[in-house]
């Protein structure tokens, strides 16, 4: 091959990439990291498992990436809810997200991030870990939320922006358990409700 000829580039995928990453999502969230199979993720996706390494990685990689689409998707009504004005309304927005994300109609019921990898034996540990790392972002970016409200005067000066936060995603994650058993959707916004009489004056 001469210097100026070009290599042949690669065949164009015969598939929308994001669109089998929701299906793939979609697997995960309905039945957990083990117990999603390559042949339940690539059938849902509609291709191949060559298709999938190429194009995603290996399982947990594929795992990793549909964790990030959720984030960006059906869970971001979290990073939504800290443009809020104030605390309050921050947690309102929060626990009230988790109760409708977690019961949408043609979705699976409960929360990826909590379900997605619990009691995973070794084959599952790097899903767990990105799931714990996950979980750790997100109380991080709430409590840094109510750091800046404490010092805003909208927390009281002895509020504990990082008990807060985890006091605040205790719920939620209570939440997403109780709707995937079942609990409708009013039911689960009478329980945010009531975490929210607990919620400092300023």
């Amino acid at each position: 091959m001469t210097t100026n000829q070009r290599p042949a580039l690669g065949r164009p995928r015969a598939f929308d990439v994001d669109q089998a990453l929701d299906r793939a999502m979609q697997v995960f969230w309905h039945q957990g990291y083990e117990g999603a199979s390559l042949s339940d993720l690539t059938g849902a996706m509609g291709i191949t498992r060559t298709s999938m390494y190429a194009a995603y990685g290996n399982k947990a990689d594929l795992f990793r990436k549909a964790l990030q689409r959720y984030t960006a998707g059906p869970a971001g009504y979290v990073y939504e809810a800290l443009k809020e004005p104030t605390a309050r309304t921050v947690a309102e927005r929060i626990l009230q997200g988790a109760a409708c994300a977690t019961t949408l109609p043609g979705r699976p019921a409960g929360c990826l991030g909590v379900q997605g990898a619990l009691a995973v034996g070794e084959s599952g540990r790097s899903a767990n870990e990105a799931l714990i790392r996950w979980r750790r972002d997100g109380e991080d970016a709430i409590r840094e939320r109510f750091v800046r409200a404490r010092a805003e005067g909208d927390l009281p000066p002895d509020a504990d922006p990082a008990a807060l936060a985890r006091y605040l995603l205790t719920f939620a994650y209570g939440i997403s358990v109780q709707a995937a058993t079942g609990v409708p959707r009013d039911e689960l916004l009478q329980v945010a409700q009531s975490a929210l009489r607990a919620w400092p004056a300023t």
